[in-house]
């Protein structure tokens, strides 16, 4: 092995075991994850409803009843998943935290309320996210050991790629019926080998949840350099008028306006920013649960004026790009056949590093058999030596 390989095996050795622990828990929590709307689906009567042929109820009826069991509670964000989904609200409760309270859109009829902190999946996602650390330390820990992973995953190709062209073809397969060590060595560096490519995309999309600069590097380099100053301003209501109109119907307005906008949209996202210059900001998303292709809008919450509307072909490639992030992260992105890449993808990462362990075991011990079988031999020697 040649000294630059040396020092690449070393590098590789140390950083697989200062992040293995952690590799394993986000790649087996994201296994669980991918499939996690299908899952709730066949478990969860309430995460579906009847079609009614009538319109949805208003936002500000959903928020009335989703609030009226919650003194003092608040509410800033209401959700209507699709026609045959349920309607959510995201209540904050001085007394009991966060909870989601879902109800029937066509009849407001309350099906269900949760904590995030009962929801198997949710816990699921924050130890993916966290590693249940408070969120700045989890995610710091998280993100630097997924970019420690990375490298990993690069070190490997090299260490592992053939030198001969006639050794690739055996390097390429799995070898099943060989001894158990030479299977694990296969699995770690065949499985690896193939499934780098997606596990990359995977962590880049997971870094630019964890980190702003990531997100804010796939944003420059997909616009080529090029500034979007007009994606990135905050607007304002005239707050001027605060507890001078009646707003109460200003919600109502502001989603019809919306929704007769993006009339093909299946799924909307209401966000009733509580300040007094904070706006009403309405996403209209083309697919219920995928939020890649979306319509975005901004109205003053005293008047209901629009005023900002961006159409997803609108949007810069930067901006598009980090829609898609979430999609492409869970593999929905290309369907039901993206997941099961994801998953396979994210079950073959919680692998490697055990994998990885039992090899550098595996040669550890090798190693000291030899220094025994070495010192055996040379006191076997001596004693067998002429006496002098």
């Amino acid at each position: 092995m040649t000294p630059f390989k040396k020092t690449l095996l070393f590098i590789h050795r140390w950083l697989g075991f200062i992040s293995g622990l952690v590799v394993f828990i986000v790649s087996i929590t994201g296994c669980i994850f991918c499939f996690q709307d299908e899952i709730q689906d066949a478990i969860y009567s309430y995460r579906k409803v009847e079609v009614q042929s009538k319109p949805y109820l208003a936002p500000s009826i959903l928020k009335a009843e989703a609030l009226k069991d919650y003194k003092g509670a608040t509410s800033s964000y209401i959700y209507y998943y699709g026609v045959d989904r349920p309607a959510g609200v995201l209540v904050s409760d001085p007394k009991k935290g966060l909870l989601y309270v879902y109800m029937n859109p066509y009849t407001g009829k309350i099906t269900h309320t949760e904590s995030p902190t009962t929801n198997f999946f949710i816990i699921v996602e924050y130890i993916h996210l966290y590693l249940l650390l408070p969120a700045n330390i989890g995610g710091m820990v998280v993100g630097i050991s997924v970019i420690v992973f990375v490298v990993l995953m690069i070190t490997g190709i090299v260490l592992w790629w053939p030198k001969r062209k006639s050794d690739r073809k055996r390097s390429f397969t799995i070898k099943w019926n060989g001894r158990w060590r030479r299977v694990n060595y296969d699995l770690h560096n065949v499985l690896g080998f193939y499934a780098t490519s997606v596990a990359i995309i995977l962590a880049i999309t997971g870094l630019s949840i964890a980190f702003d600069w990531m997100r804010e590097g796939i944003y420059a380099t997909a616009n080529l350099g090029k500034a979007h100053p007009e994606e990135k301003v905050v607007l304002k209501s005239d707050s001027l008028l605060h507890g001078k109109m009646d707003t109460t119907q200003v919600i109502n307005k502001t989603f019809l306006a919306a929704k007769a906008a993006s009339p093909k949209a299946e799924m909307f996202l209401i966000y009733d920013d509580a300040a007094k210059a904070g706006a009403i900001g309405i996403t209209a998303y083309a697919q219920a649960l995928h939020y890649y292709e979306s319509d975005s809008y901004t109205f003053d919450k005293y008047t209901g004026k629009l005023l900002n509307r961006t159409a997803h072909e609108q949007k810069s490639a930067g901006m598009k790009m980090n829609e898609m992030n979430y999609d492409i992260h869970v593999g929905q992105i290309l369907g039901l056949p993206g997941k099961i890449i994801a998953f396979l993808v994210s079950l073959i990462c919680a692998s490697l590093p055990i994998t990885g362990f039992i090899i550098w075991l595996g040669k550890r011990k090798k190693s000291k058999s030899k220094k025994v079988k070495t010192v055996v031999h040379r006191r076997t020697v001596r004693q067998h030596l002429p006496a002098k």
